[in-house]
């Protein structure tokens, strides 16, 4: 297993389960981006709701306790067999562990505006994901920042629990499609602020969100938005990287499965999680598609022959 968040523990917990002997690099920044989140309210199971480390707490301890071997480290690299008749190799610094099967769960991180006050205002007013968190806005001023169709879904979402919303886009044109422009347009408490850029976030005395300052792109004035919610929608960046080249991927660099499955061009190796998903990118889901790249892994390996070298070898 290559990576962790719901996706990774959900695969090595049924790899576990399977007696499997999964062992997963889960990365120092283990948890994924609910490590990035306060409050989760739609996972199910957890009725009053449950803060996002607290989750990814326990997503780690079920798949330990069934027997996931962890290993808290970045994978350095990894070397696909593209036929699967060799080991696949990956690579954590100089160790070097040997396996039949792979499951990439690396995931996806939030593309970032880079404005000042983005990273320290996290969590106490920015968001990357209104179905996320828009509930916590109810009949509050906020923002969305984007132009293209997650952004107006993620304002429409949000329209219905905040007092205003306000798409803040950097040109007059926007990419989203026509039918989702026409649908956000219908919606009364959605405004429209072109062509804007956020400069910076500022906090309140109660230290969270309290305003955003924009520049017009075409005149350079300034003005300010009180606001207590900011969501950012200009898109996301898998962490494909190590894989490039070595699997498919598509334009926007997200692993491409076959069908419904997890299965990827190469055999031996699955994906699932935010790595393969640019349209859901819920933590269910993740963890879905990771009880699925469990069970297509446990088939493969059912179906083909074991190799004779070792799991694990130190390279010199």
């Amino acid at each position: 297993m290559v990576g962790s968040g719901p996706a990774g523990y959900t695969a090595a917990l049924y790899m576990a389960r399977a007696e499997l002997d999964p062992l997963v690099i889960e990365g120092f920044a283990w948890g994924g981006l609910l490590q990035q989140t306060t409050d989760v309210e739609n996972y199910p199971g957890f009725p009053p709701g449950i803060m996002g480390p607290d989750l990814m707490q326990h997503f780690r301890d079920q798949a330990e306790r069934f027997g996931a071997r962890l290993e808290t480290d970045d994978v350095t690299a990894l070397e696909l067999s593209p036929d699967g008749s060799e080991p696949h190799k990956v690579w954590v610094g100089n160790d070097l562990h040997l396996t039949r099967a792979v499951v990439l769960a690396m995931g996806a991180q939030h593309r970032k505006l880079g404005v000042p006050g983005e990273q320290e205002l996290s969590g106490r007013g920015v968001s990357y994901c209104a179905t996320c968190d828009a509930a916590f806005f109810k009949q509050a001023p906020t923002l969305i920042v984007g132009g293209g169709d997650s952004a107006m879904e993620e304002a429409m979402f949000l329209a219905k629990f905040a007092s205003k919303v306000a798409i803040v886009n950097r040109r007059d044109e926007f990419r989203a499609s026509k039918i989702m422009l026409e649908r956000a347009r219908a919606i009364p408490n959605i405004d429209w602020v072109t062509p804007y850029v956020v400069e910076e976030f500022h906090a309140g005395e109660n230290k969270s969100l309290a305003v955003a300052r924009l520049r017009n792109t075409s005149d350079g004035t300034e003005k300010e938005l009180e606001i207590t919610g900011a969501f950012i929608a200009v898109g996301h960046d898998p962490q494909s990287h190590l894989v490039q080249g070595q699997v498919e991927t598509d334009d926007g660099g997200y692993v491409v499965t076959q069908g419904k499955s997890t299965l990827t061009n190469v055999p031996g190796v699955f994906a699932a999680g935010d790595l393969v998903d640019h349209t859901y990118r819920q933590a269910v889901t993740a963890a879905g598609s990771g009880c699925q790249a469990a069970l297509d892994a446990e088939w493969y390996l059912r179906d083909t022959a074991p190799f004779e070298s070792a799991a694990r070898v130190a390279a010199n």
